[in-house]
């Protein structure tokens, strides 16, 4: 940082401490490690969100109904990575806190291992079965078309997006996110760019957003294995990973692929809970046309881009708490966690305020000037909803760090299918209509928050996580 953006970091330090939010002395580390990640996971988030915005401008409803139909798939693959990489973090932390390089680069081997094994099969769906899939929602039939094609030309990335989780959260893992933003955010800009010239130099419409989406993904696969397998950038900043893929072998350690297959389970059961909740949601949606189909996912893709603020500060908490534990070092590992929370609920508080009040002119490029009014409804209630995930992703982060992964995967479905879909339901048997999507979109995510937040505060995620710490002596939870 330059001196002026020191000077600033240090005076919200010492408001947000006199307010009760967060102390100065965590706030510097917290920061450190979560803008790159905020500025990460905008430039990541903002990927689709361009392809919805730029398709409803070139090819209309249809196209962008078609397209929300190929996201929800694309969402499980996001799911899958995330899944996988929860262990990563927590793992490669506490390792790599422990002082034990080796057997964190032994972590990552295995995690890139399971990735690949998880979407060999799922790029091979995209690509022999995409019109089948799409045509589980009940589209239209040029929805379904452009649905399909979407997917068909995106499956390349299927791969490509699940190593690029695995760096990400390696370089995370021990304290890195500069790295993997300027990978991630010149990945997003190239992404943009192939986009406008995909979409309406070539007029290739959704094939373009998926070609655009799979070029610009490889490239940030190219770009994070250089580093991930201990190479020197030499430019930008950019570091090797301290604990990089080996090349030689061994390429993982029973021991501790079990450990990640243990932490990843259920990790990957609370993202799918979360995943695959969105088609039940969408086939609701579909029953209220198009329209409805685009404003829905408008709200959902605007959240995503508040949601962006959780790639920094969930990821930090799960970083500094796991580094804390690595250590030894339970109160501050507590510390840390209930600070990132309550700084996390702040800033989704201020930027939900901020969405709504401009909801009309956000709602604006993804549908026509007779459908912004119900497209902007949807983009508020997405905005207050994203204060959920705040708190969500904070508390889910700091559990993460100490690998206590099983409970958030029960907090995900009790919140997601106990109280989101029934909520939904009701829109099709009651007068409530369409805004049973709305309360949906609120209980989606408040609900989880809520449990994940009084899981942190029941503290029994210390106890998980001298499980997995390299210098916690065994049975001594």
């Amino acid at each position: 940082m330059t001196g002026r953006q020191t000077g600033v970091v240090a005076l919200l330090a010492r408001v947000l401490e006199r307010l009760g939010i967060i102390d100065a002395e965590r706030f510097g580390p917290t920061v450190d490690l979560a803008w790159p990640r905020i500025v990460t996971g905008f430039a990541i988030m903002s990927k689709q969100t361009a392809d919805l915005a730029m398709v409803g401008v070139a090819v209309g409803t249809a196209g962008t109904a078609g397209l929300a139909y190929a996201l929800a798939y694309w969402e499980i693959v996001t799911m899958l990575g995330l899944g996988v990489a929860g262990g990563t973090v927590s793992l490669v932390s506490q390792n790599y806190g422990g002082a034990e390089t080796e057997r964190a680069s032994l972590a990552v081997n295995g995690s890139v291992l399971l990735a690949v094994g998880i979407a060999l099969p799922i790029l091979t769906a995209f690509v022999l079965f995409a019109d089948p899939l799409i045509g589980l929602f009940g589209p239209k039939p040029a929805s379904r078309a452009h649905g399909a094609t979407y997917l068909t030309f995106v499956a390349p990335a299927v791969l490509f997006e699940l190593l690029n989780l695995i760096a990400s959260r390696t370089y995370t893992g021990v304290g890195d996110t500069f790295t993997e933003m300027i990978a991630r955010a010149g990945g997003a800009v190239l992404n943009v760019a192939l986009n406008g010239a995909f979409i309406f130099g070539f007029d290739m419409g959704v094939a373009g957003a998926a070609l655009g989406t799979a070029l610009s993904s490889g490239f940030v696969t190219v770009v994070l294995a250089w580093g991930m397998t201990g190479r020197s950038y030499g430019v930008l900043g950019m570091e090797p990973s301290p604990v990089p893929i080996s090349r030689s072998g061994p390429w993982f350690e029973p021991t501790l692929l079990r450990q990640l297959v243990e932490i990843c389970a259920p990790e990957i059961g609370r993202r799918l809970a979360q995943g695959i909740a969105v088609f039940p949601l969408l086939w609701i949606a579909a029953s209220f046309g198009p329209v409805i189909v685009t404003a829905l996912e408008a709200g959902r893709r605007v959240r995503s881009l508040i949601n962006a603020v959780n790639w920094g500060l969930s990821l930090a908490s799960s970083s500094l708490v796991g580094q804390r534990l690595g250590a030894n070092d339970e109160d501050d590992a507590g510390a840390y966690g209930a600070a990132i929370i309550r700084l996390s609920t702040v800033c989704y508080t201020v930027l939900a305020a901020l969405v709504i009040v401009f909801a009309e002119p956000i709602a604006g490029p993804f549908v026509g000037p007779d459908e912004v009014a119900q497209a902007a409804a949807f983009v508020a209630v997405g905005a207050v909803s994203a204060i959920g995930f705040g708190v969500d992703g904070a508390a889910t982060g700091a559990l993460l760090g100490a690998g206590d992964t099983r409970m958030p995967f029960v907090a995900s479905l009790i919140g997601r299918w106990g109280f989101a879909l029934p909520a939904a339901a009701l829109g099709l048997v009651t007068p409530l209509g369409v805004r049973a999507l709305y309360l949906a979109l609120l209980l989606e995510t408040a609900v989880p928050g809520g449990i994940n937040y009084w899981l942190f505060r029941r503290g029994r995620w210390k106890v998980v996580s001298r499980r997995y710490r390299p210098s916690t002596p065994a049975g001594s939870e």
